[in-house]
């Protein structure tokens, strides 16, 4: 039978990928101004819990666009949790743990996340959050459709070609007529899953350990509330002799999730029934008669691997498609919306005219190392089956994640080769300490002012009396920022004449006592580590593009010629 007619459409941008970094990257776009296109074989946003967090920097990229009390809404069913536990069984765990007394609404902190508190208001105008994948993507579908993402649901993608000009995708609906359909695009991201029939259709190889074990995903319902009210948990690992896994709190009450280890190379996942399953729930909660409704079983495997390459020509990698974690440092979804964070204005600036098509290759350049970073990383968490590795005890385990907190809550990175980012000389041996911020921001997580790094967060007071952060200045629009000292006024009027011969996004604002935004104490001067005539350019994802501590020369065409070079024009 011959096939359906194709008709062809376009689109400045196509996503491939409907996930929770599909769906951020459509919301990134839309923010710029950039129509697109998702695609997402799927008939609706994901079913399974999966993810169940994202890190105060994927907050902070929410906050940006003005959905984050809207995620954080959607995941405050999952109750407060007290860390990773091990035991034979969750009965004999539970049993040995005093009940707390709750308080799931006054505080305000229902679902944070670990060491997120101490974060609020010191690094960050915000704190990471707990929320399931199934609760979280509607979310975004919902706000992505509203502000003009066109997101085709059950739509599988069969073909893919692309030349000097564009990028070429076959489509046919999954549902009959199986119409078939293409799209003709200038660019596309890849968000396609850890699978990523997009990765291996481009013949982009990976790097790392690869699978670290072999698990089956249960997610089941079972009436636990009685057992856990007052000692909520995050994980337990459960160790018997006839069954190895983990149980991961979703709702803390009735639904879980239960990592089964299993050894394909002596059993199937097939061959573990509904039946046989529920026995061996029984038999890691430690409740023989428990009443157990098994949802879904999903074979899955953690693993340490990074992508070769993110860009191949028009083609961007981005999320599971580019790096796969373990999740014990909440590294999955939060590097993914990162990922295109980065990606997003990048693409916008090329496709306003505001920047040539080679500022596309610093998203490799920048993003890359940090996939390989963080899988690698988290895969240092894992032990021989996959799951947390505590063998050797809270206390190893405790420092193990410790050690690790930069990255776990979205920072401990900086930009440091990539054409997008002006770096400065850096002072030698110990000398260094005396030429960063005393704080914890920048002793601890490395956010100084230093370019390719996080601006700093400080508190200051805008045009109308509101307080607010020194982040809430930036990404909401495809705008630079030159945040200046309080004597920086020169350095405002330069901005104000390069924006309007360069015809590119600036604004300018002289943070201290009497400036443009009000900063008392002028801390910003001190976080920012530029002093009173000095500046920091901010690209419009939030990072440190230059830092300048002088007025010297002609300030216009300093200005011009470093945002020139960031542009790669």
């Amino acid at each position: 039978m011959a096939e359906p007619p194709i008709h062809t459409t376009t689109t400045p941008v196509l996503i491939i990928g409907g996930g929770i970094v599909g769906l951020s990257a459509s919301l990134f776009l839309s923010s710029h101004s950039i129509p697109h296109q998702l695609i997402e074989r799927h008939p609706t946003t994901s079913q399974h819990p999966r993810a169940r967090g994202l890190n105060t920097r994927a907050m902070e990229i929410f906050r940006s666009i003005g959905i984050d009390a809207a995620v954080r809404e959607a995941g405050a069913s999952l109750s407060p949790s007290n860390g990773i536990v091990k035991g034979s069984s969750f009965v004999q765990v539970m049993e040995r743990m005093t009940r707390k007394e709750v308080d799931v609404d006054g505080d305000g902190k229902r679902g944070a996340m670990p060491l997120a508190g101490w974060l609020d208001g010191v690094v960050s105008p915000t704190e990471g959050a707990r929320c399931t994948q199934d609760k979280m993507e509607p979310v975004l579908a919902k706000a992505a459709s509203e502000r003009g993402g066109d997101l085709r649901y059950n739509t599988q993608c069969e073909g893919v070609e692309q030349d000097e000009q564009g990028v070429t995708v076959t489509l046919r609906d999954r549902e009959p007529p199986y119409t078939v359909s293409t799209i003709r695009a200038q660019y596309l991201i890849a968000a396609d899953g850890a699978s990523s029939p997009m990765r291996k259709a481009l013949g982009i190889g990976t790097t790392g350990k690869g699978a670290l074990g072999n698990l089956i995903n249960i997610l089941f319902r079972a009436d636990l509330s009685a057992l856990v009210r007052g000692r909520e948990i995050s994980l337990c690992t459960i160790v018997q002799p006839s069954l190895r896994g983990l149980l991961t709190a979703i709702n803390n009450s009735d639904i879980w999730v239960f990592h089964l280890c299993y050894d394909p190379d002596e059993e199937k996942a097939g061959a573990y029934t509904t039946e046989r399953v529920a026995d061996l729930l029984r038999l890691a909660i430690g409740i023989p008669d428990l009443d157990i409704e098994i949802k879904s079983m999903i074979p899955w495997q953690p693993s340490d691997v990074a992508a070769q390459s993110m860009q191949r020509g028009r083609i961007f990698l981005a999320g599971d498609a580019a790096h796969q974690t373990t999740p014990y440092a909440g590294q999955g979804a939060t590097t993914g919306i990162a990922d295109v964070f980065d990606l997003c204005w990048k693409l916008a600036c090329v496709l306003s005219g505001q920047a040539s098509s080679s500022l596309l290759e610093t998203y490799e350049s920048e993003r890359l190392p940090v996939a390989r970073f963080v899988t690698r990383e988290s895969g240092e968490l894992a032990d021989e089956y996959g799951l947390p590795d505590m063998k050797r005890g809270k206390v190893t385990w405790a420092w193990n994640m410790a050690r690790r907190l930069p990255m776990i809550v979205g920072f401990g990175y900086q930009y440091s080769d990539s054409a997008a980012v002006i770096n400065e000389e850096e002072p030698l041996g110990w000398m260094s300490w005396w030429h960063v911020p005393w704080s914890v921001q920048s002793l601890v997580l490395g956010i100084n002012g230093k370019p390719g790094t996080r601006v700093p967060h400080v508190w200051v007071h805008d045009a109308a009396g509101e307080r607010v952060s020194t982040l809430d200045l930036c990404g909401k629009t495809l705008t630079f920022l030159l945040l200046t000292g309080s004597q920086g006024k020169a350095w405002c009027q330069a901005a104000d004449d390069v924006a309007e011969k360069m015809g590119v996004g600036l604004q300018a604002y002289r943070v201290g006592p009497t400036g443009d935004v009000s900063d008392a104490k002028r801390r910003w001067e001190f976080a920012a580590g530029i002093g009173a005539r000095g500046a920091l350019l901010v690209r419009p994802d939030g990072f440190v593009a230059w830092r300048v501590k002088d007025q010297q020369g002609d300030l216009g065409e300093r200005l011009g010629g470093v945002l020139r070079k960031i542009l790669c024009r």
